[in-house]
């Protein structure tokens, strides 16, 4: 067979296999009640909804291992994936645990107020979720100004701390392989191309994992700049980087299938770890790192938003961004339809200017 006729049996098993055995997981998490809670107020209606199901993305990724195991970079990005996979896993299952039991409030008055670093305009709510939030919430109450009309449970998470450390742990391991070169951008970075790939894992990750907030917002993403990074790679005769990247594509849109508007499943940090570390990984074994830094180009930038909110340069009302969207109305389906929207036109542009203007 051909090069092209391998990737496409390559993204047919790995997608047909990914959807059995995420209707499979999907079953048997039902049946164990391990279930979403959402803390964003208006995702409520998604609670009971299976949770964990990168499980099944590391079932697929592991199945074209097997079948694929001469493919020495596709089998290295699934042992990272798979590494990835479990420090997410770890993160799902404290997650079941809830940690505190936050207040949600509304303002009644007719002007807006101010509750911890939050702008409520009339009738607008939130939750009570900062420590200067509840410092402020006993004096609006006494002065009529908001209401409590419920309450949301919040998970309990590993400490960021522990988090990066696990990361720079699967950074350590994918620089350990020998595998990824140390040339970036026509540039001999030699042994500091070590802090770059734990970088590049730690940015991917949490990436995707910060993106991973709505239906399908994660997994669509995901198939288009994996499926960009299949062509951008068959462009430059490199099937050693378009192997990887056709099983991601698969992976992710297998998934799809169920995780799409409205999910019946959803990916955990179990799957989003995964995928933003297979991806990346993908990209440095492959040597296409900076063109599949540019297709990830929305979840990036979603980070660094955030990272923009946190260091009180911006102020969200909701964090990460595509809650703000909601927040502000803007409707889930449109907002995952913006996003998917974006990222196939930078990948499309991109890989346009490469092939007729590089």
């Amino acid at each position: 067979m051909s090069d092209i006729e391998n990737l496409i049996l390559a993204f047919i098993i790995t997608f047909l296999s990914t959807i059995f055995f995420t209707y499979f997981v999907r079953k048997i998490l039902k049946d164990a009640d391990v279930t979403d809670k959402p803390i964003v107020t208006e995702h409520r209606h998604k609670t009971g909804t299976p949770t964990m199901g990168g499980l099944a993305m590391l079932l697929g990724a592991a199945l074209a291992a097997s079948v694929y195991f001469s493919q020495n970079n596709l089998v290295l990005t699934v042992l990272i994936m798979l590494s990835a996979g479990v420090v997410g896993l770890l993160d799902d299952l404290l997650g079941l645990k809830i940690k505190e039991i936050q207040k949600v409030v509304r303002n009644i008055t007719t002007k807006a107020i101010n509750i911890g670093r939050l702008t409520l305009e009339p009738g607008e709510e939130a939750r009570v979720a900062t420590k200067k939030a509840k410092e402020d919430l006993p004096a609006l109450l006494k002065q009529k100004m908001v209401e409590i009309t419920g309450e949301t449970p919040i998970k309990s998470e590993e400490k960021e701390r522990d988090k990066i450390v696990a990361q720079i742990i699967l950074g350590v391991f994918l620089a350990a392989t020998g595998a990824v070169s140390s040339t970036v951008l026509g540039f001999e970075a030699g042994i500091f191309i070590i802090p770059v790939v734990i970088f590049g894992i730690i940015g991917s990750i949490n990436s995707v994992n910060l993106i991973d907030g709505m239906d399908g917002l994660a997994a669509g993403i995901l198939t288009i700049a994996s499926g960009a990074c299949v062509i951008f790679s068959m462009i430059q005769g490199n099937l050693g980087a378009a192997v990887p990247f056709t099983i991601l594509t698969g992976l992710s849109l297998g998934f799809l299938v169920f995780n799409r508007y409205p999910a019946s499943i959803i990916m955990g940090d179990t799957g989003s770890f995964a995928l933003g570390a297979g991806y990346i990984t993908a990209g440095f074994l492959g040597d296409v790192i900076y063109f599949a830094v540019i297709a990830l180009a929305i979840p990036i930038i979603s980070v660094i938003i955030s990272l923009m909110h946190r260091a009180h340069v911006i102020k969200l009302p909701v964090e990460p961004l595509h809650h703000t969207l909601n927040y502000k109305g803007l409707s889930e389906k449109k907002i995952v339809a913006l996003y998917w929207s974006l990222t196939f036109l930078i990948c499309l542009v991109s890989l346009l200017i490469y092939q007729f203007l590089w």
